[in-house]
């Protein structure tokens, strides 16, 4: 009834089955109930009871069934496939008793080629389409219903209904699973970007945009300085006051450096307790002059809530080089820099080079 969509983050192939089945149980009572009316219309003329039972139960019992048998099964997602091959058979002994008449014979076949298409791909379309072959064919003979491909223009003014609502909400029910997936997208490319704790960039994502800008710069000789940010005494911040005061340092930085610097600049989280920063089209004094303003937030900030005392950091700046054989030789740069400036007694900025 609708797509199965594989799943974008790991879950319970049960929990993801029976979300397929509840998305099935709508369109399925729709369909059929809709399905069942422009049936009945065209069995006018056939005057038996137990027919009109089997129809009925057909289009407005056996929806509800389908659903207690996904819900019941150990794995709803096969099940509720198999209650679309049934959906198919059915409506091929639908067809046959109809005596091949056009217009709800093509709606029938069309409508539940829909479903198993988004349900199934192609291989269970094939299935299904041969499945209401073998039951439409076993029943034309046993019944031998009269063959008539005519559909009046009473006939074909109760299929309307089914023809108009039917694509509508199956096309709205895809909708809001193309939202969904859309959400679930996000969410996975934000996973796999972005430090859960700082929301800045994780190290591995923020490497690739590292390697970007290196190319960019030696392709079209841009300029551009890279930064390495480390927290002064973090460990004796963690040991001493726990990792809750430790977790606001680093949200605290991270807010700074948001704020003071550009939307251009390309803040990552690379370590525990260390920051990176790519600032395109930037030299390495402006960088500095840049770092300096978030020092003196940081200070105008006050202490931390528990810990009492005043953030501090030390910082390694590296300006790009065409010299730079790599992008790891631009980072390496601006590690040494950092070094030299923690080995200097921390709360400093050391520039590469200088």
């Amino acid at each position: 009834m609708v797509l199965a969509v594989p799943t974008l983050l790991r879950v319970d192939p049960r929990r993801s089955g029976l979300r397929f089945a509840r998305r099935a149980y709508f369109p399925r009572i729709v369909g059929l109930g809709f399905g069942a009316i422009s049936v009945a219309f065209c069995l006018s003329s056939i005057s038996s009871f137990w027919l009109y039972v089997a129809l009925f139960l057909n289009g407005f019992i056996w929806p509800h069934l389908a659903y207690l048998r996904s819900l019941r099964a150990a794995d709803p997602m096969r099940r509720e496939r198999d209650n679309l091959l049934i959906d198919a058979l059915l409506g091929g002994v639908w067809i046959a008793l109809m005596g091949l008449n056009a217009l709800p014979s093509v709606m029938i076949v069309a409508m539940m080629g829909m479903n198993n298409v988004s349900a199934g791909g192609v291989k269970l379309l094939l299935r299904a389409y041969m499945g209401q072959l073998v039951s439409m064919g076993i029943t034309l003979l046993i019944v031998q219903p009269s063959i008539n491909f005519a559909t009046s223009p009473s006939q074909v003014y109760v299929c309307l209904p089914m023809l108009l609502i039917y694509p509508i909400f199956l096309g709205h029910v895809i909708y809001r699973m193309a939202i969904r997936l859309a959400q679930h997208k996000r969410q996975l490319m934000e996973i796999s970007t972005l430090d859960g704790m700082t929301g800045v960039y994780n190290r591995r994502h923020w490497e690739h945009l590292l390697r970007n800008e290196y190319d960019n710069c030696m392709r079209y000789q841009r300029m551009a300085t890279l930064l390495l940010i480390d927290i002064d005494h973090f460990k004796i911040i963690n040991d001493t006051w726990g990792h809750d005061t430790g977790d606001e340092a680093l949200l605290i930085i991270t807010e700074e450096l948001r704020l003071t610097l550009r939307a251009s600049d390309v803040i990552g989280r690379f370590g525990g307790d260390e920051f990176a920063v790519i600032m395109p089209e930037t030299p390495s004094q402006s960088a500095m002059l840049a770092i300096g303003r978030v020092r003196n937030h940081l200070t105008d900030r006050g202490q931390l809530t528990h810990a009492g005392m005043t953030l501090h950091i030390s910082v390694g700046i590296a300006q790009f080089h065409p010299e730079m054989q790599t992008y790891r030789e631009w980072l390496k740069a601006a590690d040494l820099a950092l070094y030299r400036a923690k080995n200097s007694g921390r709360g400093r900025t050391e520039i590469a080079g200088i």
